[in-house]
């Protein structure tokens, strides 16, 4: 019988993981997919801006807040449910694995490090499901580039009737499903090293912040959007040009006979724009992250705290 509790707390966990990082991917799409365009253009097409406020500006003006600012959000949103749920529950998973290789008696004893890894090996996982939607999600957000530039002659010939659908089944026509994970390579080099420091400045935070007497998860919303902005730009700060390459090349790989690879891409881009493009639109990214992620973690952080919600899944999974 208490193996068969241990069993069912541990699916709980994972399903309450799970259910966070839905809550969190979503508050952190609407609060930061704007400035997420401005970095994705910047990025794939740096010849077409002067700055991230001139690319903001411009494409307000031109194509408005939906179909400018906002677009690419259904991949978007698409992407961060996804990347998100599977990462926080993995996330979960991996922290009691890596708890009991260490034989700890609970993840709450698990230091920076060994929760920063549990984010890195998390990744691996939430990759998977990533790719493709953010494969879609970009060449949204660079559509109107991609047309000016003569690199995508999408066959409604309207940008009003390009959207994610469209833009897939374009994909799995000339591509095939492979096709939907161009961009796998440098989406791995960026998550899996990027999460460590997401985690891991997380975490060390949360101890900073922490009121003396009181546990992490008791720091309060205000040091909670702190922390989880401190994580983001820590990620980012470190794996920018990976994010740089990887849009590069699910962008550019619309074009005929293009097949661009990360260590390739990556080196013409420092050789022939300069070490200074790969951080292009690192400024806006910066000003997205924090918020961004801010909200990712009071969403997740609180949706595990919901003692409604909790008893509704505890119902359900005992049913």
């Amino acid at each position: 019988m208490s193996e068969l509790k241990i069993e069912t707390s541990h699916h709980m966990d994972a399903a309450i993981d799970f259910v966070g990082g839905v809550a969190g991917g979503t508050a952190s799409v609407y609060v930061g997919q704007p400035l997420d365009t401005v970095k994705v253009k910047l990025q794939t097409f740096p010849t077409f801006y002067r700055h991230g406020l001139h690319c903001f500006v411009k494409t307000l003006r031109e194509d408005g807040i939906y179909r400018g600012l906002y677009a690419g959000t259904l991949p978007a949103l698409a992407a961060n449910i996804a990347e998100n749920a599977v990462l926080f529950m993995a996330y979960g998973i991996c922290q009691k694995a890596i708890a009991t290789i260490v034989h700890k008696n609970s993840i709450e004893d698990l230091s920076v490090t060994q929760n920063a890894l549990s984010g890195s090996c998390a990744a691996v996982f939430s990759t998977m499901v990533l790719c493709p939607t953010e494969l879609v999600k970009c060449r949204l957000q660079a559509m109107k580039e991609m047309k000016e530039s003569g690199q995508v002659n999408m066959t409604s010939g309207r940008n009003s009737h390009v959207g994610p659908w469209s833009v897939t089944r374009q994909i799995l026509r000339e591509e095939g499903p492979r096709g939907l994970f161009k961009g796998l390579t440098p989406t791995f080099m960026r998550e899996v090293p990027g999460y460590f420091f997401f985690f891991g400045a997380y975490e060390v935070s949360r101890e900073l912040l922490r009121p003396p007497g009181k546990s992490k998860d008791e720091i309060g919303i205000v040091r909670t959007v702190i922390s989880g902005g401190m994580g983001g730009v820590s990620m980012w700060l470190v794996v920018f040009p990976a994010d740089v390459v990887k849009s590069r090349v699910q962008v550019q790989c619309q074009s005929v006979g293009e097949h661009p690879s990360f260590l390739p891409t990556l080196l013409k881009i420092a050789r022939t724009e300069g070490v200074g493009a790969l951080y292009r639109g690192l400024g806006p990214n910066l000003l997205r992250a924090f918020p961004a992620t801010g909200a990712l973690f009071v969403s997740y952080e609180w949706t595990k705290k919901d003692s409604d919600l909790i008893d509704l899944m505890t119902n359900i999974w005992v049913r």
